[in-house]
C-alpha cells in the first residue's frame, strides 16, 4: 500500500514487515509506486514514472515517464542514483550509488552494475571502499543478464548483448558481446543498422 499525505512527502508501506517514514520530493502528481516499494532519503520521482513491486529506492533520481518493473534496487547511498526520462527498466536490477543513466535507456532483466573494484566484507563495514561510478549515456540497450564492472562508461547508443560482461569502456553506438565484452561492430554499420531498427519498432510498439 502506498499512501500521499497532503499530496507530497509521505509514503506507508506498512502492509510490509518494514514500517518506516520515508522522504519523497514530487516534481509532478502523475506517477505511480507499486505495493511493497520501498524508498530510503531523498527520493526524486518525475511525471509520469511507474515503479513495480517490491522495489528499493534510496536516493535516487527518477526522470519523466521512465518505468520500472518488479523486484528493483537503486542502491543509491551517499552518493545516489540519476536516471534519465522515457528510460525503461525491466525486472530484478540492481544499480549501486553513483551510477549515471542517460535518457531512453533500455535495460532487460537481471542486469547487474557493480561500484567497488575491490570489494571485501571489511572495508564494507568500515565504510571505507572506494566508489568505481558506472556512467550510461542516451539511447543505450542492454540485454538481459548483463554485468558491468566499477568505473565503465557505456557511451551514447550502444548496444550490449545479453550476457556479456562489460570490463572497458563502450564507444558510441558500439554493438558489444561475450565476456570479456568486445565490440563486433557499430549500429551505424549497415550490416546492423537494418536489423536495429526492425527491432527497435517492436520493442517500442
Amino acid at each position: 500500500m502506498v499512501c500521499v499525505y497532503n499530496g507530497f512527502d509521505l509514503i506507508d508501506n506498512s502492509i510490509s514487515f518494514i514500517n518506516i517514514i520515508k522522504k519523497i520530493e514530487l516534481m509532478e502528481k502523475n506517477y505511480s509506486i507499486g505495493e511493497n516499494t520501498i524508498t530510503k532519503g531523498d527520493v526524486a520521482i518525475a511525471e509520469g514514472v511507474k515503479i513495480g513491486d517490491f522495489c528499493h529506492l534510496w536516493n535516487s533520481k527518477i526522470g519523466r515517464y521512465t518505468k520500472m518493473g518488479n523486484y528493483c534496487e537503486m542502491k543509491g547511498g551517499e552518493a545516489g542514483i540519476t536516471i534519465g526520462e522515457y528510460c525503461r527498466f525491466q525486472s530484478f536490477i540492481f544499480v549501486p550509488e553513483g551510477t549515471e543513466i542517460g535518457d531512453n535507456v533500455f535495460i532487460a532483466p537481471n542486469v547487474t552494475i557493480l561500484n567497488d573494484k575491490y570489494p571485501t566484507a571489511k572495508k564494507a563495514f568500515q565504510h571505507e571502499w572506494v566508489l568505481a561510478k558506472v556512467v550510461i549515456g542516451d539511447n543505450v540497450t542492454i540485454g538481459g543478464g548483463v554485468t558491468i564492472l566499477p568505473g565503465v562508461r557505456i557511451s551514447n547508443g550502444a548496444f550490449i548483448g545479453s550476457g556479456s560482461v562489460v570490463t572497458k569502456d563502450v564507444e558510441s553506438n558500439a554493438i558489444m558481446i561475450g565476456n570479456p565484452a568486445k565490440s563486433i561492430g557499430y549500429t551505424t554499420d549497415e550490416r546492423f543498422r537494418d536489423k536495429i531498427l526492425k527491432d527497435l519498432h517492436k520493442i517500442f510498439q
